[in-house]
């Protein structure tokens, strides 16, 4: 449900290369987004819908939720009402009361609902977890999670006119870089520890000052083993250059060891007192995996190792709370700029 770019970018070709699964159906309201969507995948025999009742009518056994985020509770009630687990795209909804009523929704009809934390899946993200879970650093006492970059830039050139990057204005509308990149980060801190965060406390900087959301915000957390979490993430880091560059890394420290990644040159290493172990770098995103794993579960019945709901609205309460927060006292210092 849902056929804009993160459909077309991520899910629907994990879809296609996942053994055992079947891109049958897709819905979305708007008929030049399904044309799109037909336009990417010109060789696959794919339905496409604008009318719900017809795609839930077209014997699909799963819905993956790609659709906007205020458009979530709706996309799941419906599956819900039909019989259909979900896999549903990040943030789960604009709101905890929301996020609360769609998994009671799926509980109450005894259906799996998975939030598509991709990251999860990627081969740094599995080893750091196996590394942390073996003792290899010790116990975990710090974590940075860094993602700077420009959402594909502020302006985009559209037959020589300049304007503002649609993809990005409706990302920085749905809460910017924390609610919508932080999740991320939040989930695989709770994650990695297996410890869950009790406090945290955020600040913020307006480079966009037409937005109410903050465009650069940073997020620290205390989880209950002790550990620090501290998350940046920034949709102003050369947003407006000629030519944008990212900054993505992890740091997780513990107290016999350290292990990093830099995904400038995929540089990934473990050092303890062992030495320093070189690994296999990878993107930090890994949709396919994730499907693997979808694929199994439907299969199976086991969904353990996917994440949940609940999950969900952990770091989607966690990074918007964070966010309102940076926004009133941003208010209540009555700091200049357009909110």
């Amino acid at each position: 449900m849902g056929a804009g770019v993160i459909a077309r970018f991520g899910h629907a070709p994990a879809i296609l290369e996942t053994p055992g699964l079947v891109l049958a159906s897709v819905y979305d309201p708007s008929p030049e987004s399904l044309a799109e969507f037909a336009r990417s995948f010109p060789a696959v025999e794919v339905e496409t819908f604008n009318n719900r009742d017809a795609f839930f009518a077209s014997g699909i056994d799963a819905v993956s939720v790609c659709s906007s985020a205020p458009a979530h509770p709706s996309n799941v009630r419906d599956c819900a009402a039909h019989g259909l687990p979900v896999l549903c795209e990040k943030p789960l909804a604009m709101n905890d009361a929301d996020i609360a009523a769609m998994i009671a929704v799926m509980e109450e009809a005894h259906l799996p609902l998975v939030a598509a934390f991709c990251y999860r899946f990627s081969p740094v993200a599995q080893t750091i977890k196996r590394l942390v879970d073996s003792g290899a650093i010790g116990a975990v006492r710090s974590i940075r999670l860094i993602y700077n970059w420009s959402l594909f830039g502020k302006y985009t050139n559209d037959g020589g006119q300049w304007h503002e990057n649609p993809y990005r204005v409706g990302r920085m509308l749905e809460g910017g870089p924390m609610v919508d990149c932080g999740v991320h980060f939040i989930d695989l801190a709770r994650w990695w520890t297996g410890s869950e965060i009790t406090d945290y406390k955020a600040h913020a900087s307006w480079v966009d000052e037409e937005y109410e959301a903050p465009s650069h915000i940073w997020l620290h957390a205390d989880h209950q083993n002790g550990c620090h979490t501290a998350v940046e993430t920034s949709f102003a880091f050369t947003h407006t250059a000629k030519d944008p560059v990212s900054l993505f890394t992890y740091d997780i420290i513990g107290t016999n060891g350290a292990i990093r990644y830099d995904r400038d040159g995929w540089r990934f290493e473990l050092r303890n007192g062992d030495g320093t172990q070189i690994m296999p770098g990878s993107s930090e995103k890994n949709f396919t995996g994730m499907y693997h794993a979808w694929a199994r579960a439907l299969r199976t019945g086991d969904f353990s190792e996917l994440p949940t709901g609940r999950d969900g609205m952990v770091a989607t309460r966690i990074a918007r709370t964070a966010t309102e927060e940076c926004i009133r006292l941003r208010r209540s210092r009555h700091i200049p700029g357009k909110p």
